[in-house]
């Protein structure tokens, strides 16, 4: 049975929203009546949230705009709370209508509602959570689907909420190794910007009087110092449409894959993003291919996780051979970005039959090798950054210090 979000007022004028279940609109309006409301706006909630994904374009898309219903622990929580209940024996649309009462948010009990209804109407769990692609990603849909036909949909969602927790783990190490590195460079910009603009005229306007010349180190801050005051906003302008203009060819296909290439041959972060694009394809391979997907379906789905074009198009390179009649180990070890321990795994499992379980220590091994790798690199910059802060500040205070040392030996 269809589930309808509905707008409605009340006997003392109060408005009322919420979702109830019907067969039709009209069935849906009949029954706020019965309940003494009086209906403003009945909508279907599946169609709902389609819509709302499917008409956001322009800017909000460019932009990624829009709030989602589950971030990442969100999502991460939600299908662990639902892969216990349904590991427990509770048949899934009992399942679901527990998650609807204990739902943290309105959206979010108006999303589990919408799903029960399609999985009380007779849709598999995979087809109703495929209606809301912002939520559930295909990859998600995909091994809920292998689950479901495999019959072991409690062991599946167990398995994909431990890839989500992982994965979501290895990107808040990630960003707190990158945190304080981006810190203190924000700080030096600040304190730098605040020196040029204000200090050094002030320093300046002292020796104006003076007409002696100036050092050289002197005359150049005080010309930086000009520039920032009267073009600052016209830099800051600049800056902000070369981001937007590099996003814009970024998004061209042809610029992404070339920039991408380009980005994995530079020496430290190139490194450390194909390990990282290369952990997520092993894990996701594996996941699907434990929950019984197909190779070649669980390829295509594991190739859309990789951020990076040209790696991506390598697994889809790889997709080809595979079909074609080649090992998985061997399509992968002819490609180059990828790192020769997913194909010495992947050949590993081949050989013993346990390729999932090869994968799986393959993405292992590359996550634990990117936080030591981002870890290594966050330990180098941040000695770097302070070091070229404090030389910055230096040369700033020598363009101060030079005319007030000039003045002194004058005087003397």
């Amino acid at each position: 049975m269809p589930a309808y979000a509905f707008e409605a007022i009340d006997a003392s004028g109060q408005s009322r929203e919420g979702v109830l279940e019907a067969d039709t609109a009209r069935s849906a309006r009949s029954l706020l009546r019965a309940q003494a409301l009086i209906p403003l706006s009945v909508k279907p909630v599946g169609s709902e949230h389609a819509g709302g994904a499917g008409q956001r374009s322009g800017l909000g898309r460019w932009l990624g705009g829009g709030k989602r219903v589950f971030n990442s622990t969100g999502l991460a929580v939600w299908t662990r709370q639902l892969a216990g209940l349904v590991s427990s024996g509770l048949p899934l649309e009992r399942a679901l209508t527990a998650l609807t009462d204990e739902a943290e948010s309105e959206q979010q009990r108006n999303l589990v509602a919408s799903l029960r209804a399609e999985v009380n109407a007779g849709s598999p769990f995979a087809r109703a959570l495929s209606a809301h692609p912002r939520e559930f990603s295909p990859i998600y849909t995909a091994v809920i689907g292998a689950g479901e036909q495999s019959g072991n949909l409690g062991l599946v969602l167990d398995r994909l909420a431990d890839d989500l927790e992982e994965r979501q783990a290895l990107q808040q190490k990630l960003i707190g190794a990158a945190l304080y590195p981006a810190i203190v460079t924000l700080v030096a910009i600040v304190i730098v910007i605040f020196l040029v603009s204000y200090v050094v005229p002030q320093v300046a306007q002292v020796f104006a009087g003076t007409k002696r010349s100036l050092p050289f180190l002197t005359t150049v801050m005080l010309s930086l110092s000009a520039g920032v005051r009267n073009y600052g906003w016209w830099m800051l302008a600049g800056v902000v449409l070369a981001a937007i203009g590099t996003r814009l060819a970024l998004a061209q296909e042809a610029l992404r894959l070339k920039f991408d290439a380009a980005w994995l041959k530079l020496p430290l972060v190139g490194k450390l993003s194909r390990g990282y694009n290369a952990a997520r394809f092993a894990s996701t391979l594996a996941m699907l291919a434990t929950a019984g997907v197909p190779i070649l379906r669980a390829l295509q789905a594991a190739s859309e996780t990789l951020g990076n074009r040209a790696m991506r198009a390598d697994a889809l390179d790889a997709l080809v051979l595979v079909r074609e009649g080649a090992p998985l180990a061997s399509a992968l070890a002819q490609k180059k970005r990828f790192p020769g321990l997913v194909s010495m795994f992947a050949r590993l499992g081949e050989q013993t039959g346990t390729l999932p379980l090869m994968l799986q220590r393959a993405a292992n091994q590359l996550g634990a090798e990117v936080q030591r790798r981002a870890m290594h690199l966050a330990t180098i910059l941040e000695p770097l950054l302070i070091v070229a802060m404090g030389g910055v500040v230096m040369l700033i205070v020598l363009a101060v210090m030079l005319p007030i040392i000039q003045l002194n030996q004058f005087v003397k």
